[in-house]
């Protein structure tokens, strides 16, 4: 098993005419005595939006996990064209509402890989801060604690975390699970607006117009890749990421 990272490379053009960020071949990974992923190939274009869609148990998490790289590849190969280490955002649960955390605190938490926890952040790490609230519209809320926060809020709040650490790839664990359709709508539109700015964004969902909002789908099922490509394509006629799985996964001949 092999997992990259690189200088950006002289790369084929992927399908929205630019190169692979992210390179999966044969990947395999799970947990002790659990696989999870089995034989994952796929490329992730860099500066768009690819949604994971399938239904709980595919292995969206794990998928993010391997590629944050917090979950090591049992078999083949991850490819990372770049040269920073990606930004993973858990799921809102995964961030407690009793920590006694402002807005800025959280966001600060960002800058720990570069400076540590416990060191004085310097004038690019506040700088760094200061652009990730700006981008998620949130710095009217820097003082507010995580726990006064609407579900909306509160996300955009974990979003700016993993922008403060200026990596160009942003990988998120369902960012707009448990929110209301306008948060829903703007979590969505500021994903989009990151990949216009230059990062790559990965995210794992069960919410089609999501999916459907994004460049690319990569569709699992029981831990296999069954489709992939344009969301138009991938998610035709189906209202349920369970429709889209309904059939049987084609085994190796």
């Amino acid at each position: 098993m092999k997992t990259m990272f690189n200088k950006p490379l002289q790369s084929p053009a992927g399908p929205h005419g630019r190169p692979p960020r992210v390179r999966l071949t044969a990947l395999c990974a799970g947990y002790p005595g659990r696989p999870v992923l089995h034989e994952l190939s796929a490329s992730i274009t860099a500066l768009s939006t690819t949604a994971l869609v399938g239904p709980n148990g595919s292995g969206k998490s794990t998928l993010l996990g391997v590629i944050a790289g917090v979950i090591d590849p049992t078999a083949g190969q991850l490819r990372h064209e770049g040269e920073r280490p990606p930004a993973f955002v858990p799921q809102r649960g995964a961030v407690g509402d009793t920590l006694p955390l402002t807005v800025r605190q959280t966001v600060e938490m960002g800058r720990w890989g570069e400076r540590g926890p416990w060191r004085r952040l310097t004038g690019r790490d506040h700088a760094a801060v200061d652009d990730a609230l700006d981008r998620l519209g949130i710095g009217d809320l820097t003082t507010r604690q995580l726990g006064e926060l609407s579900g909306g809020q509160r996300q955009r709040a974990l979003i700016a975390q993993g922008l403060a650490q200026e990596s160009d790839l942003l990988l998120l664990d369902e960012p707009t699970t448990g929110l209301d359709p306008e948060a829903r709508d703007r979590i969505t539109a500021i994903l989009a607006d990151l990949a216009a700015d230059g990062v790559t964004v990965v995210h794992a969902t069960h919410d089609l117009d999501a999916a459907r909002a994004a460049d690319a789908c990569l569709l699992l099922r029981d831990g296999r890749l069954v489709g992939a490509g344009r969301p138009e394509d991938v998610l035709a006629g189906t209202d349920r990421p369970d429709d889209v799985l309904a059939a049987p996964v084609p085994r190796p001949r």
